[in-house]
């Protein structure tokens, strides 16, 4: 085959096409389409990309500006609006005084008896928290060991967690104030974790963004090696996540959504970056064949943006299978994460090509790639892998199978829940309060169960209810068509103990063949929250799950027009994603502590594993099926792996270092779903796509496009004739 000629001379005669092609004897030649070339040609235009930064700058006007003032939906609901906790916290609001509930006030001497001075002075405390708060607050309770003391202090609740913030920071003000010398006194219970919930994220989505731009920036740098081109994507991306951000905020109260918007500027961040590294990479390659940037941006543009679109939809379809989720903040997550991302594309796509088209060729300084110069690539370090890989597919397939056996392995005893104060990341007064209340208290009064009753019940449930173990006291209050049973527990709240509490009272007090909204007896509260939200996240996981494998092997099968490789690499992706969360979990206990893992973790990290791992899976065999129409399929994976190992592996680096910073966040939730998913990108990246899946087409051959085969999906048209079939070897556009 002739080698690739200058950019003039690549547009080959008519006379050319029809030597190399073929043309059935006798049938009327259809005018020639337009050529390939002329697409992304406004993009990069001289006048084309002025007008595209234009509109692009005014569309951010109006985003950024009328809408800047639009705040973030509150952190709401933790279970389903039909779970039962939810629908007895509903009838709890039919109380007087439903508004209004009790922080615990726990004072210590670190183990050594109260006085009876200790004693006055927490009471003269509960007369200045009641003048306070203005509502009554309870007598000193002494712990039966005289080590402790506790007051119950009733406060008014804001509308959410934030403003109760407020309130609690006014009463650990005043009980600092009251603490006599020697006393440790702390706030806890449950509107006091909910304020420090709250407090806790101040400030941390600025330090998240900031982290953020710092990891891109300097992994961008290490990639590009340009002290000035990583700043055109980095503020692309940049200006995207804000524009994502206020959009996300809009929609979730347009439409009443609840999810974290850090998880979400992590996801715009990293895949708007691996975007534009994978059209640069392109580009990169492409200034190496044109003698005009403009013409080497077009082509770049016209190979790369198709893996980049297929890879978008994938992810943006598979987070909008979230929408099918019963836990509120998980449902919202997947809608608005969804529009980030496809702000993130506009970027990448649109955005960034006009950006590189006014900067020129020099925006790659030192290091500018010239006309004519070869391309490294070919016989760089990557192609020496892959070449190695499929040179003995058998045996790599059979050790990277083994050693992700041996990753995913770090699932077996994996428990799933955290209690209260395994939930900090960092350390909590409340978190630190329910501690010393769990060495002198039954554990329980930190979060009591409230049983709800229907007037006609009430009897035969107080009845059931002395009959249950685990119950140190109940505390009933009536109204004419309720009975509510406050239940102080032995066990810690957030416990296996204390679910099993919750599950024990429901059996024996409630009809579990009812639905929730028509019982009338309820069991709520914290604890009983935490049992129904563990149960919505197993059933979420059953239903998102396959819907999102499905998604995946859909847009897999319709981008590379066959069956069996899409079957393949979903298989190798679930293993993948089985490999990193259990590596991830491992190193989570190993070196962080985490004693299990947080209900919403798995559904999350499964997600974005499959989505982000299919997202490189065809940013590779996009490109070995281009290369396979003129180089077969064994050399066109050599030549696909020598031409995006390095974007994929950057990207991949880019990606988990993204992730990772969701580390500086309160949570240990957000922790350990950067773990995981950063670990699973890294996994991926080096071992999957440069290692298994290049053995696993070396190792089928041919037949792993079943039903289709390259060469026929993409004929030598007799208009185009050889030359097509070159470019589609070295620009990708043959098939796109």
């Amino acid at each position: 085959m002739s080698q690739l000629t200058t950019p003039g001379s690549t547009r080959r005669t008519h006379a050319d096409a029809t030597t190399a092609g073929t043309t059935p004897a006798g049938s009327a030649q259809s005018p020639p389409a337009e050529p390939p070339s002329h697409r992304g040609r406004f993009l990069t235009s001289r006048r084309g990309a002025w007008i595209v930064l234009a509109i692009a700058l005014a569309i951010c006007a109006v985003v950024l500006g009328p809408l800047r003032a639009t705040e973030a939906p509150p952190r709401g609901d933790s279970v389903p609006a039909s779970a039962e906790s939810a629908v007895a916290a509903q009838v709890g609001e039919t109380f007087p005084g439903s508004d209004v509930a009790p922080v615990l006030v726990v004072l210590d001497r670190g183990g050594d008896p109260l006085e009876q001075a200790d004693l006055d002075a927490a009471a003269e405390m509960g007369e200045a928290l009641a003048a306070l708060t203005g509502h009554a607050v309870s007598p000193v309770i002494p712990a039966e060991d005289g080590a402790a003391a506790m007051l119950s202090v009733p406060i008014t609740l804001g509308a959410d967690n934030s403003a109760t913030a407020d309130v609690v920071d006014d009463v650990r003000a005043t009980v600092a104030e009251h603490t006599a010398q020697g006393l440790t006194a702390q706030v806890t219970g449950g509107p006091a974790f909910g304020a420090d919930i709250a407090s806790s994220f101040d400030g941390a989505d600025i330090t998240l963004l900031l982290v953020t731009i710092a990891i891109v920036a300097v992994l961008l740098i290490g990639t590009y090696r340009s002290p000035v081109l990583f700043l055109v994507p980095l503020l692309v991306v940049g200006v995207a996540d804000q524009v994502a951000s206020i959009l996300t905020k809009w929609l979730g109260t347009t439409f009443d959504l609840q999810f974290d918007g850090g998880i979400i500027s992590v996801l715009v961040f990293g895949a708007g970056t691996n975007y534009a590294l994978l059209l640069i990479s392109r580009y990169r390659e492409e200034l190496r064949r044109h003698e005009s940037h403009r013409t080497a941006l077009a082509a770049a543009w016209r190979g790369a943006v198709p893996a980049i679109v297929a890879s978008n939809i994938t992810v943006v379809l598979a987070l909008l299978t979230l929408a099918l989720a019963t836990l509120p903040g998980t449902r919202g997550l997947g809608i608005a994460s969804a529009a980030g991302l496809v702000v993130a594309l506009a970027a990448a796509v649109i955005v960034l090509p006009a950006a590189l088209a006014v900067c020129g060729r020099k925006i790659f300084w030192p290091f500018v790639p010239r006309a004519g110069q070869p391309d490294p690539q070919e016989t760089g370090i990557w192609s020496r892998i892959a070449r190695f890989v499929v040179g003995r597919p058998t045996q790599v397939v059979v050790s990277a199978v083994l050693a992700l056996g041996i990753l995913a392995s770090g699932l077996l005893g994996t428990q799933i829940g955290l209690t209260q104060t395994e939930k900090f990341r960092v350390a909590s007064e409340s978190a630190a309060g329910l501690e010393v209340l769990a060495e002198h208290y039954p554990a329980g009064e930190a979060a009591p169960l409230q049983v709800y009753a229907e007037a006609s019940e009430a009897d035969q449930v107080a009845s059931e209810l002395e009959s249950v173990e685990g119950i140190v006291r109940v505390q009933p209050t009536q109204t004419d068509e309720w009975t509510r049973f406050t239940v102080i527990g032995e066990a810690a709240p957030g416990t296996p103990e204390a679910e099993n509490l919750v599950t024990t009272i429901r059996d024996a007090v409630t009809d579990p063949d009812v639905p929730a909204a028509d019982r009338t007896v309820l069991v709520g509260g914290a604890n009983a929250q935490d049992l129904d939200e563990a149960a919505a996240a197993d059933r979420d996981f059953l239903v998102v799950a396959p819907l999102v494998l499905l998604v995946a092997l859909i847009v897999l099968i319709v981008l590379l027009r066959s069956v069996l490789a899409p079957v393949l690499l979903l298989v190798v992706n679930v293993v993948s994603s089985a490999a990193a969360i259990g590596a991830g979990t491992w190193l989570g206990r190993a070196l962080f502590g985490f004693p299990a893992l947080d209900v919403m973790v798995p559904l999350l990290a499964f997600l974005f594993l499959v989505a982000l791992g299919i997202d490189y899976t065809i940013f590779l065999v996009h490109r070995a099926r281009h290369e396979a129409v003129a180089h077969g399929t064994r050399e066109g994976m050599v030549r696909a792996v020598a031409h995006t190992g390095a974007v994929i592996t950057s990207a991949g680096i880019v990606l988990a270092g993204v992730f990772a910073a969701l580390g500086v966040l309160p949570l240990v939730t957000l922790g350990q779903l950067g773990l995981i998913v950063g670990v699973g990108v890294l996994l991926d990246t080096l071992l999957v796509r440069a290692v298994l899946v290049p053995a696993i087409f070396a190792l089928v051959g041919d037949r792993i496009w079943w039903p289709s085969a390259p060469a026929a999906s993409a004929p030598v048209d007799a208009t185009v004739g050889a030359a097509q079939v070159e470019d589609a070897a070295h620009s990708g556009r043959g098939d796109s």
